[in-house]
């Protein structure tokens, strides 16, 4: 072995070494910060500590921009028809608002999954990106367009996190210096060789951030009929720019969007405000009772009656 190869073999083992430690004090603190089955908003607003003790295998689910991190175990994403898999030594990072669905297939009470969600804001990327001025991003790969990735993480990054984290044992400190490193985690995602996908839903002039505002004119209008004109008017594209570019970024079309939207809401007044199913569908935008009940089906397995009875008997 040349004295380069030993020096690059030597290099490996201190960056393998640093991870495991910096990856089992993290899944520490989660473990004793997330004690139970389930995910905790914790006292740093944007930072979810989850903690599952068994198999998981949810239902399509709008899902924010965030990056997640895991500490132990490891979670299966699927996108409309692709999956991503993610483990202590990869993160993800969801960029725009999406539907999508997770899979954990081994945990226990003995060797729970334990991760981390921390919720990004669009509005502190602008910020940085006008403090920092012009940054050094990696160029985007005229193939990748997708809103959410997967990505090897770094001591540097990982460091950040922990050092957020700690945050929680020292409550005092939180307000002063948990918004400076948020804004450094932001940076290195910025600065990773993804954050392209992070900048440009940020910047106004980039098609990516339109998309981004046309997703929220879905949200905030799901429950009237989809008129695509006055959508790409909105955000300042042509209808065919805009169906190229939505299901580029998200997997699926403006339709296909607002109809998952409208299930999802559906399902939260069924479960939550206890509704019929009829008036539920009615409410986010059905007229007919047979092709909610269809759709809805198609969707979450079963149709809303039964589907509900599974639901609370899991509660």
């Amino acid at each position: 072995m040349s004295q380069l190869d030993g020096a690059q073999q030597q290099s490996r083992e201190q960056f393998c070494s640093d991870i495991e430690r910096q990856r089992a004090e993290l899944a520490a603190l989660i473990d004793r910060y997330a004690p139970r089955n389930g995910s905790y908003q914790s006292v740093i607003a944007p930072l979810f500590l989850v903690r599952y003790n068994e198999p998981v295998h949810s239902f399509p689910s709008l899902t924010r921009p965030a990056l997640c991190i895991l500490a132990q175990g490891s979670k299966e994403v699927q996108l409309a028809d692709e999956s991503y898999t993610y483990d202590p030594l990869n993160y993800l990072v969801v960029s725009v608002e999406m539907p999508v669905r997770g899979k954990i297939v081994n945990a226990s009470e003995e060797r729970p999954n334990l991760a981390l969600r921390l919720d990004i804001d669009p509005a502190e990327i602008n910020a940085l990106i006008a403090e920092a001025g012009p940054m050094s991003v990696p160029t985007r790969p005229r193939s990748s367009e997708r809103g959410l990735y997967t990505d090897k993480i770094d001591t540097q990054l990982l460091d950040a996190v922990l050092r957020l984290v700690r945050l929680l044992d020292t409550p005092k400190d939180i307000p002063m210096l948990a918004p400076l490193i948020r804004r450094e985690i932001l940076y290195r995602l910025m600065r990773g060789k993804q954050g392209y996908r992070l900048y440009e839903s940020a910047i106004s002039n980039c098609q990516t951030h339109r998309v981004t505002q046309a997703i929220k004119w879905l949200n905030s209008n799901y429950e009237q009929p989809l008129r695509i004109d006055d959508m790409a008017r909105e955000v300042n594209l042509s209808v065919s720019t805009l169906h190229h570019r939505f299901k580029a970024v998200t997997g699926i079309s403006p339709l296909q969007y607002q109809k998952q939207l409208r299930l999802q809401e559906a399902r939260r007044l069924m479960l939550n405000d206890g509704l019929e199913a009829a008036a539920a569908g009615y409410r986010v935008g059905y007229e007919s009772p047979s092709q909610f009940s269809r759709e809805y089906s198609r969707l979450f397995g079963a149709p809303p009656l039964r589907d509900l009875a599974r639901l609370r008997q899991q509660v």
